[in-house]
C-alpha cells in the first residue's frame, strides 16, 4: 500500500506521557453542543477570509512567545514555549493544507493557499531567528534539568534550525530561504499540474469498453460520415457513441485491468504515462533547487540531506539495502514475468508474443481469477463501507480497549456533507482524540488517500492534555452512502490509513513536535503497513465482512483464495517498489551524468532493475507525486514493509485481536510517537531480529519479509538445483 501522510518541515515540524490514571483532557474548541464554529472546530474559519485572522493570531501568539523566550526562562519553559509556537503555526499550516486539498468551495481553497504562503514566510523568520536558536542550544546543554523527551525535543529543535541554514553567513542564508520558497512553489506546481492535466483518450465505439466500468467514463459521440445537410438532419441515425477516458491514475488502472482490447490498453497506458508534460521542466527545476540547497548546507546531495537524520543515516546505506533487495527479488520476478507471458501466449493462441507493460494488470487479473475462481464483484459484496467502518471500530476496541463514537458536527465545522466525525474514548482515560472521515471521491478533491494532521497532541499541564485531531481522506467511488461496496484493495487502503490515524490518536507525547506520525521519515509508515495485515486475516474479517444483502459472513475459503491471488505476483510488485525507490534516490542523489535528462535515467533504470521493458515516449515519473511528499525518502515504504512483517509474525500473528497484543503495541510503540528513538522502540517491541546495523546506519532485517514473499524458499531451491 503506497499512500502518504502529510508532512512539513523545519523547526516547526507540522509533520513519558501515557498515564494509567485518569486526567482531565483539554480540547481546543466546543463542537458538540450545536454552537456554530468554523472548519475543523477553529472559530476563525467560519468564512474563507477567516484564514487571514487565523494567520494573524498564530503570528501574534508566536511573537509573544518569542519575546518570552528572549527573557531566558528556565530550559524546561523554553522547550515548552517553542513547542507552543510550533503548535500555533502547525494549526494554520495543517488546516490550510487540508482545506486546499479537500474543500469544494474555491474561495476557501484560495484563502487557504494565501494563508499557507503567508505562514510559510513567517516560518522563514522563525527558522532564522538567532535568539531562538541560541536559547535552544543553551537548553540542550542543560540536559540534567530536562526530561528525556524534553532533551530530545531540544536536540531536534537545534538540528531543525541548522537544517534551515541558521548557521550560515547572511548571503548563503538568503539563498537558502529563496530556495526553500522556490521548492515550496515547485512542489505545488507539480501536484497542481497532475490535477489540471490528467490526459485523455477518446475511444470509439463504446463496445470496446467493458460495461461495468462505463460509469467511470464520459460518454461522447461523433458523426460516422461527413456533415452533409442530410446527415445533420438524421443525426440520431448517424452518430457513433464512444467514451472519453480521462487517464488519471484511478481510471487508468481500471481500464488496464478490465479492458480486453489490446489497442485501447496501449493508447491509455501511453497517454496516462506521458502527462503532464509541464512537469518535465518542474521536476528538473525541483531536482536542481534541492541539490543546490543541500550543497549550500554542506551535503553532497539532497538525498544525503534528507536521509542523514533518519535511521538509514546515509544514501549509501539506503542504496546498499535497495540493491540487495533488487538482486534477491530478480529471479522470482523474472519467473513471474515468464508466467504472465506464457498465459498471454495461450490466451492469444499465438506461438510468439511480446509482453508489454499495458498487459500486466489485465493478464495478472485474469490469472488470479482463473487460478482461484475469484470474482471481484463477489468479493466486494462482503465489504459495504459501513461494515468496514464497523470493522475499524471493532479492531480498535479489541486491541486497545478504546471505542469510536459518532459525534454530531457543529454548524460550520464540516467542509462537505459526506464528512463524518468520530470521537475516540477510553473507559478510564476518557476522550483520546477526534477523527474526521472524508471517504468519497468528488471533483476537485485530493485524488489519493492520506492521513492529514489537524492538531497534534501535547501536554498542557499536569491535568490537561490537548487532544489530537486528524482527518482520514480516501476516494471511494460509487453512491455517496455507507452502502457503497469496496473492492479489497480499497479495504486494505482504508486499514492502512487507519493505522496512521491510530498512531496519532493513541500518541501521548509531552510535545506536539513528536505527536503521532511526527517521527523519523523511514519509520513513519510502519504502523500503517502493520494494519494492512488485519485487512487480510480471516480471524479479523469474519468479525465484520458480511454480505450486503444476506448478512452472510465472508467464507474462509474465499479469503484463502484472496490471499493466494495476492501472493501470485508479490515479487513483481516488490520489484516495482524497489525500482521506484532506486529512481528516487538516484534523481535526488549525487548528480552523476548531469548532461543526461531524467527520462533517460529513468528508462535505463527500468531496464536494469525490472523485468519489463520501457515504452519509448512514456514518462511515468512526471506524475509520481511521492517525489514531492517523500523526495529521497521513498525507500521508507520498503523499510516499513520489512519492519511490519517482523512485528506481525513475532507479536500479532498468533492472536491478532488480543488486548495483550494491543497493549504491547500501544505502550511500547504507538503512544511514544517520535519521542523515542525508532530503533529503541522496535527492539523493545519484538526483541532482536527486526533490524541490523550497517555502515553507520540501520536497515531492517528482511528475514520475516523474505519468508512472507517466499524469497528464502526460492533461494534455497536454486542452491539445491
Amino acid at each position: 500500500m503506497w499512500t502518504v501522510i502529510r508532512r512539513t518541515a523545519p523547526f516547526v515540524r507540522c509533520k513519558s506521557c501515557y498515564s494509567d490514571h485518569s486526567t482531565t483532557r483539554h480540547f481546543y474548541t466546543r463542537t458538540s453542543n450545536g454552537v456554530p464554529t468554523g472548519l475543523y472546530g477553529f472559530d476563525h474559519l467560519k468564512s474563507p477570509n477567516g484564514f487571514q485572522r487565523f494567520v494573524d493570531d498564530a503570528i501574534e501568539r508566536s511573537s509573544e512567545l518569542v519575546n518570552y523566550i528572549s527573557e531566558m526562562p528556565s530550559s524546561v519553559e523554553i522547550i515548552r514555549a517553542m513547542d507552543e509556537i510550533s503548535d500555533a503555526v502547525c494549526s494554520v499550516v495543517d488546516s490550510a493544507e487540508l482545506c486546499r486539498q479537500t474543500h469544494p468551495d474555491r474561495e476557501f481553497v484560495e484563502e487557504a493557499s494565501k494563508a499557507s504562503m503567508r505562514i510559510s514566510e513567517y516560518l522563514h523568520y522563525l527558522n532564522t531567528n538567532h535568539t531562538l536558536y541560541d536559547v535552544v542550544k543553551k537548553a540542550e546543554l542543560d540536559d540534567h534539568l530536562l526530561s528525556k523527551e524534553a532533551h530530545r525535543a531540544a536536540n531536534h529543535l537545534r538540528s531543525d534550525f541548522e537544517k534551515g541554514g541558521i548557521h550560515l553567513c547572511a548571503d548563503k542564508l538568503d539563498r537558502v530561504n529563496q530556495l526553500n520558497m522556490d521548492i515550496f512553489q515547485l512542489c505545488r506546481e507539480f501536484n497542481q499540474n497532475i490535477i489540471n492535466d490528467p490526459g485523455h483518450v477518446d475511444i470509439f465505439p463504446e463496445s470496446r469498453i467493458p460495461k461495468h466500468i462505463h460509469h467511470l467514463l464520459k460518454p461522447i459521440c461523433r458523426l460516422t460520415s461527413g456533415p452533409s445537410r442530410e446527415s445533420l438532419r438524421s443525426w440520431d441515425n448517424k452518430k457513433e457513441k464512444g467514451f472519453r477516458i480521462t487517464t488519471d491514475s484511478r481510471t487508468l488502472q481500471s481500464i488496464l485491468q478490465w479492458t480486453s482490447d489490446d489497442e485501447v490498453r496501449k493508447m491509455v497506458y501511453i497517454q496516462g504515462h506521458s502527462v503532464p508534460q509541464a512537469n518535465h521542466e518542474v521536476l528538473d527545476e525541483l531536482i536542481a533547487a534541492r541539490n543546490e540547497l543541500a550543497q549550500i548546507m554542506g551535503y553532497r546531495s539532497y538525498a544525503e540531506f534528507i536521509v542523514m537524520p533518519n535511521m538509514a543515516s546515509s544514501p549509501e546505506v539506503v542504496m546498499s539495502f535497495l540493491l540487495e533487495m533488487s538482486k534477491m527479488i530478480k529471479p522470482k520476478a523474472d519467473e513471474e514475468f515468464e508466467a504472465i507471458k506464457n498465459f498471454k501466449r495461450k490466451s492469444c493462441g499465438q506461438k510468439y508474443v511480446h509482453l508489454e507493460p499495458w498487459d500486466e494488470a489485465y493478464y495478472t487479473a485474469m490469472m488470479k481469477s482463473s487460478t482461484y475462481n475469484l470474482d471481484a464483484c463477489v468479493v466486494a459484496s462482503y465489504f459495504p463501507l459501513g461494515q468496514c467502518i464497523e470493522g475499524l471500530k471493532m479492531l480498535a476496541e479489541s486491541l486497545f480497549g478504546v471505542t469510536f463514537h459518532s459525534v454530531p458536527l457543529a454548524p460550520g465545522e464540516s467542509w462537505h456533507p459526506d464528512v463524518l466525525k468520530l470521537s475516540l474514548q477510553h473507559p478510564e482515560e476518557g476522550e483520546m482524540g477526534y477523527l474526521y472521515l472524508d471517504l468519497y471521491s468528488r471533483a476537485g478533491k485530493y485524488t489519493g488517500c492520506a492521513n492529514f494532521a489537524i492538531k497534534g497532541g501535547r501536554r498542557l499541564s499536569e491535568t490537561e492534555y490537548q487532544l489530537p485531531v486528524v482527518a482520514l481522506i480516501c476516494n471511494f467511488s460509487g453512491s455517496h452512502n455507507l452502502s457503497v461496496r469496496l473492492n479489497h484493495h480499497e479495504v486494505e487502503t482504508l486499514f492502512h490509513e487507519f493505522g496512521h490515524a491510530l498512531h496519532s490518536l493513541l500518541s501521548r507525547t509531552d510535545y506536539q513536535h513528536f505527536s503521532g506520525t511526527r517521527v523519523a521519515l523511514d519509520f513513519a509508515e510502519t504502523p500503517s503497513n502493520l494494519f494492512e495485515y488485519y485487512a487480510w486475516d480471516y480471524r479479523v474479517l469474519r468479525r465484520f465482512a458480511k454480505h450486503y444483502l444476506t448478512g452472510e459472513i465472508i467464507p474462509e475459503k474465499l479469503v484463502k483464495s484472496m490471499q493466494g491471488a495476492r501472493d501470485m505476483f508479490a515479487a513483481t510488485e516488490l520489484q516495482r517498489q524497489i525500482f521506484y525507490a532506486l529512481v528516487d534516490q538516484t534523481l535526488f542523489g549525487d548528480r552523476l551524468g548531469q548532461t543526461r535528462d531524467t527520462s533517460s535515467i529513468v528508462a535505463d533504470m527500468k531496464r536494469q532493475h525490472t523485468s519489463w521493458n520501457h515504452v519509448e515516449g512514456t514518462h511515468w515519473h512526471i506524475r509520481f507525486s511521492h517525489f514531492i511528499n517523500y523526495g529521497a525518502g521513498y525507500y521508507s515504504y520498503l523499510y516499513a514493509k520489512c519492519f511490519a512483517a517482523t512485528i506481525w509474525q513475532k507479536l500479532c500473528q498468533e492472536d491478532p485481536l488480543s488486548l495483550t497484543t494491543g497493549t504491547t503495541l500501544r505502550t511500547k510503540f504507538l503512544q511514544h510517537g517520535g519521542a523515542k528513538e525508532p530503533a529503541d522502540m522496535l527492539n523493545d517491541l519484538v526483541g532482536d531480529g527486526i533490524l541490523r546495523y550497517c555502515n553507520g546506519g540501520i536497515v531492517p532485517d528482511i528475514t520475516s519479509f523474505s519468508d512472507e514473499v517466499k524469497l528464502v524458499e526460492d533461494k534455497q531451491e536454486q542452491i539445491l538445483l
